[in-house]
């Protein structure tokens, strides 16, 4: 057993900020599965939301995000989060994040929902950027040790020690590159690894999204909420050496307008917003046609702006495409819907905390009340920044869970898999149905097929991790089945259509907006 102050575990902007925030007497040990890079969070293009013009204000803010999230959003949250916003972009400018200027501020975009440019970015890739300014900084940072290819098991909790306390006490890790499992003991422990776009089969996120901290906090006691609100991002590059490459909607913002194959713009007729309208209507609006017309994509057409604006403005999208034989100065982009962002998960208060002691959950695997029924473009990486540095001033002014002797993790009567196959084909039929039952449209039946055939798989699931000894594989999709079950869960239990929530059991909205909330037994 090794201690330490504060285990993070992840590594994308929430978890940097968190860390970088923490005072230098904290030893902070910051686990990650794969590489540090590895993160929804790198891989953001559009920006970071927040009131920076003149003709801007928090108001306008907290108002665009609350319609966005359909009535579900918790308005003191939002406040707290768009009020806070400014302060925490300016740690991060102190950080040495480039943003983009004009004149002698900032460049701002917009994208969709927004009523102002409040755009904070670094031409297409701002998580990048964002990213390899915060890495560097943790690098540097003489109280932080950084460990890759470590993979949270399980959470230690008070009740797993027989004891009748509930309190996280750390975690189990296992050591990839080792293959061995270690035992972490923490004063706080931090949830911070990102969301589950990986339970379907078409996604923006990276690899590592498989909902590891909602699984791991809903069995250590945790409540979820308003996990049926799963983010369809409308426009990833439907291309196949593409992997899920995101078209981010700034380019929306500036002007691109989609498209029919014969060249029909069609967004006027499902929104006054046309193009601008929130994600779950463009979303919807995009599988609508796609579906009406039998078509495997649309198109994104921003050929009207001039060649040197459009490169100037979207660099890495120009750069990809053209590497994909696609020069977007001339021709569309053919775009389709992908899942981007877990809009619920673990419910938390304004510092992160969550129903157990001494644990954290921040970033997307958290539901602050922020995003509602439909999160609003770049919010995200604020809420990353605003949520980071309030857990870092509680931690630093909490106490710490109390020491306790834990014991070693257990394989004496486990043996090694004989069949790998079986975690390979649960995973492939995982992603499958999920993204045919409880994608972007649902009915009751199609919830039904999902739930019947979850529990098949977690039976298989539980058995396999009680008979052979773990691995990468066999923990994400152990996590993997839980959330989607968590998510199925959530969906049955909403009888409406609202935001991100779409039925057509229930196409109405109810005249009260109530969160989706389940309690662990």
């Amino acid at each position: 057993m090794e201690t330490c102050d504060v285990l993070i575990i992840g590594s994308g902007l929430a978890a940097a900020t968190l860390a970088l925030s923490l005072p230098e007497r904290l030893r902070i040990l910051m686990i990650t599965k794969k590489a540090i890079t590895d993160s929804s969070s790198q891989m953001a293009q559009g920006g970071i939301a927040s009131v920076q013009a003149p003709n801007d204000d928090f108001d306008a803010h907290v108002r665009d995000t609350l319609e966005a999230g359909a009535g579900l959003c918790d308005a003191a949250r939002v406040r707290h989060v768009v009020e806070n916003g400014p302060a925490a972009l300016d740690w991060l400018i102190r950080q040495g994040v480039p943003f983009d200027r004009e004149g002698s501020g900032y460049h701002l975009t917009r994208e969709g929902g927004h009523s102002h440019r409040r755009i904070l970015h670094v031409a297409d890739a701002t998580g990048n950027s964002v990213q390899t300014t915060l890495h560097a900084r943790l690098r540097a940072a003489p109280n932080i040790e950084i460990r890759t290819q470590h993979l949270a098991i399980d959470l230690i909790t008070g009740r797993k020690l027989g004891l009748d306390e509930a309190t996280v006490h750390g975690a189990y890790v296992l050591n990839i590159e080792a293959d061995q499992v270690e035992t972490i003991a923490a004063g706080h422990t931090v949830l911070a690894t990102g969301g589950a776009g990986k339970a379907f089969l078409y996604t923006s996120n990276p690899d590592t999204a498989t909902g590891d901290g909602i699984a791991m906090a809903w069995r250590a006691g945790c409540r979820v909420a308003n996990l049926e609100f799963i983010q369809f991002h409308p426009t990833c590059l439907y291309h196949p050496q593409a992997k899920s490459f995101l078209i981010t909607e700034a380019m929306r913002g500036e002007g691109a307008l989609l498209r029919l194959p014969d060249g029909t713009r069609f967004m006027p007729e499902h929104d006054v917003r046309a193009e601008l309208a929130p994600r779950d209507i463009v979303a919807r609006a995009i599988d609508f046609e796609m579906k009406k017309r039998g078509l495997d994509c649309v198109y994104l057409d921003i050929t009207h702006k001039p060649a040197r604006f459009i490169i100037e403005h979207f660099p890495n999208i120009y750069a990809r495409c053209k590497e994909l034989g696609i020069d977007i100065t001339q021709s569309w982009l053919p775009v389709a819907p992908a899942t981007h962002y877990t809009c619920g998960g673990v419910m938390v208060d304004t510092a992160g905390r969550t129903d157990v002691a001494n644990l954290y959950a921040i970033g997307e695997t958290s539901n602050t009340g922020l995003h509602g029924a439909n999160r609003l473009a770049s919010n995200s990486l604020l809420e990353c920044l605003v949520y980071g540095r309030s857990a870092a001033r509680d931690i630093a002014e909490s106490p710490a869970a109390p020491d306790r002797p834990l014991p070693d993790w257990d394989e004496s009567r486990v043996t090694d898999a004989d069949e790998q196959v079986v975690i390979t084909h649960n995973w492939h039929e995982l992603r499958r149905f999920m993204w045919d039952y409880v994608g972007i449209i649902r009915t009751n039946k199609r919830l039904e097929r999902a739930s019947h055939r979850i529990r098949l798989l977690r039976e298989e699931i539980d058995e396999f991790y009680s008979n052979f000894r773990v691995t990468n594989d066999l923990i994400e999709l152990r996590n993997l089945v839980q959330t989607a079950e968590l998510i199925v869960r959530c969906a049955q239990m909403r009888r409406e259509s609202r935001g991100l929530h779409a039925s057509r059991d229930y196409p109405d909205l109810l005249p009260t907006a109530e969160n989706t909330i389940l309690v662990p037994d």
